[in-house]
């Protein structure tokens, strides 16, 4: 992922409680394929948790190589020519780009297939995801019911080594083409322009 100076994040933590659904990405293959894998996860500290069905071709290419990317993609929009023009050109020639928030975490992934320890991943994951006053964040083998669908999951705790984070937002425009594009995406009003819109003047720090 190419990061310019004026596009990267210190802190990447502020960016993961709205992005906790990724692209789980393989470096082992199967098939001659890397798999990638659409997952709910959560960050806790330095690893992220998640667990996916026994079924699951990821587990094939895991035991080739334990290296993965946990990759996201939030709050995007396209910004077209006319939006992206800048002061004194032509709208007909101006250069259409995308905005967004890209989070990359990368690491390598233990699979975890004790009860117990399976049980506490998706108690963390459930905490974070159930809502307010759900009973249904305790998962224990002491339950028949979980001790019968443990078999059918396995836990995954990946340990990041790398994390590569980026919020493209114009930061290489004026304040005055950034503002002109926050104005231009709230006419317009398009799905995701409100969340690049707000991405937009917090880059800007224009107060509104």
């Amino acid at each position: 992922m190419l990061i310019h100076p004026w596009d990267s994040v210190e802190d990447w933590r502020g960016l993961v409680p709205g992005n906790d659904f990724g692209q789980l990405v393989t470096v082992g293959e199967v098939d001659g394929w890397p798999v990638i894998v659409p997952t709910h996860f959560v960050v806790e500290g330095d690893e992220v948790l998640l667990h996916l069905a026994r079924p699951n071709p990821v587990w094939a290419a895991l035991a080739q190589d334990d290296r993965v990317v946990m990759a996201m993609t939030g709050d995007y929009a396209y910004v077209d020519a006319s939006m992206n023009a800048g002061p004194g050109t032509d709208p007909d020639l101006g250069v259409p780009t995308s905005y967004y928030t890209a989070l990359q975490l990368r690491g390598r992934a233990t699979v975890v297939d004790d009860p117990e320890a399976k049980a506490a991943i998706l108690a963390r994951q459930l905490l974070h995801f159930e809502p307010e006053g759900s009973t249904r964040v305790t998962p224990t083998t002491d339950v028949e019911s979980d001790r019968r669908q443990l078999p059918a999951i396995r836990g995954l705790r990946i340990r990041i080594q790398d994390v590569r984070a980026k919020q493209k937002y114009g930061g290489n425009k004026s304040v005055e083409e950034r503002t002109a594009i926050a104005s231009r995406l709230a006419e317009r009003d398009a799905a995701g322009d409100r969340g690049v819109r707000a991405r937009l003047l917090e880059r800007t720090e224009v107060v509104e």
